[in-house]
């Protein structure tokens, strides 16, 4: 369907691509076009210049489907391309930040979806993906047959990547792939044991001021 799921839209996915800050996106699959509105919201309206309507960032699309694409769509998105994303993706000249691949790849087959990862790896820095945990019986929504679910995705299938890190997410797989994936590691973890061991939270930092100062005093 052009659309995916509610619990995942503040919570996970835009929290992590606000914390990237990325100034070119390439949202593929746009369908009815929330997450163009969210990233023009939070990226442009929320970044403290206080200027309305003059966009900074670049935020691309791809649509397989003409029929989903409204004026909404063409004032939130710099360019949107029409077409199968697999043949779209490949032709593209614009090397990007990031690149969503939201609730889109369960409608591909198994050998379709990784040659897709595979062509975004390469033409995104990062490339953030979302997919049911279990997928539905889906077929032709709203007339399109591209909105069949085609593929079930598991961990194992991403792990041919380098640079790759899972958020836990009850309902979705969220993978992030690319250089920001070391950051994201390193967050979690910090978070984990933050939350395992919240005894230690406190004498760590003291502890980590105390090295920094001590560095600072030999340079």
């Amino acid at each position: 369907m052009p659309t995916s799921n509610l619990s995942q839209i503040i919570v996970k996915l835009m929290e992590l691509i606000l914390v990237l800050k990325a100034d070119s996106i390439l949202d593929v699959g746009v369908g009815f076009g929330k997450y163009g509105l969210l990233l023009r919201e939070y990226l442009e309206l929320w970044d403290g210049r206080g200027v309305y309507n003059q966009w900074k960032r670049r935020i691309d699309g791809i649509e397989a489907v003409r029929g989903y694409l409204t004026a909404v769509h063409h004032y939130i998105y710099d360019h949107i391309y029409v077409g199968y994303a697999l043949e779209v993706v490949p032709t593209l000249r614009e090397r990007y930040d990031l690149i969503l691949l939201k609730d889109i790849i369960e409608h591909f087959s198994m050998e379709d979806g990784l040659r897709l990862k595979q062509c975004t790896t390469e033409r995104g820095r990062n490339v953030l993906i979302s997919t049911p945990k279990s997928v539905s019986i889906q077929s032709n929504a709203f007339g399109n047959p591209y909105e069949t679910h085609r593929s079930q995705w598991t961990k194992a299938d991403f792990r041919v990547f380098k640079n790759i890190c899972f958020m836990r997410d009850r309902q979705s797989l969220i993978v992030w792939i690319g250089d920001f994936a070391v950051t994201l590691r390193k967050a979690r973890i910090n978070r984990v044991l933050g939350e395992c061991f919240p005894s230690l939270v406190q004498p760590v930092r003291a502890m980590k001021s105390l090295l920094s100062y001590f560095i600072l005093r030999r340079l």
